[in-house]
């Protein structure tokens, strides 16, 4: 399926450059005669085929992960490292610093619900699209980090920060990270 995306992109790129830097130049040097060349219809087919093709390759990605999400998701977290923000653990010891770990994602959402946000965006109120986004994002990577943390045998994870970015659109990039720690045996 990466595959054929790729012929999409590719298809989609060689579409746009000559209909742009060929097509464009050719139209206005020649405006007498609207008749067009076998060429420029060729990259506008490549153009908007290039572009069917992404979108199809993407819609049948996401249903054929939907189908398949049999397996539990690493935002599922069922062990028993404490998450905390500060640097200590009041009434516990840290014996051993096991060093950085992480979680990270980059999330989006689809069109439909981001014409909504949009909408949103005019006539007022909570993005509750984007709220849901970035709560799915922050599960994911706290998910990632604390498995991570398990395989480190860690006990905590301290000082854990959160990191957003937006990479393109309305995708964003969420990064956590702290620094797993084993602690002493509670006496008591």
């Amino acid at each position: 399926m990466k595959n054929i995306r790729i012929i999409g992109s590719l298809a989609f790129v060689l579409g746009l450059f000559t209909a742009v830097f060929a097509g464009i130049p050719w139209y206005i040097t020649v405006v007498d005669d609207p008749a067009m060349p076998w060429w420029f219809k060729t990259a506008v087919f490549c153009l908007l085929g290039g572009i069917l093709v992404v979108l199809l390759t993407v819609v049948l990605e996401q249903t054929n992960t939907r189908i398949s999400r049999e397996e539990p998701l690493p935002t599922e977290h069922g062990g028993s490292v404490l998450l905390l923000n500060s640097t200590t653990l009041p009434g516990r010891e840290i014996t051993e610093i096991l060093g950085l770990v992480q979680g990270h994602t980059v999330y989006a959402i689809w069109l439909g619900k981001d014409l909504s946000a949009i909408i949103r965006l005019i006539v007022g109120g909570e993005l509750t699209e984007y709220t849901e986004m970035m709560g799915k994002a922050r599960q994911t990577a706290t998910g990632r980090m604390l498995a991570q943390a398990e395989k480190m045998g860690a006990d905590a994870i301290i000082n854990t920060r959160y990191m957003t970015t937006s990479v393109v659109g309305s995708a964003a990039e969420l990064l956590v990270y702290g620094t797993a720690v084993k602690l002493a045996t509670e006496v008591g």
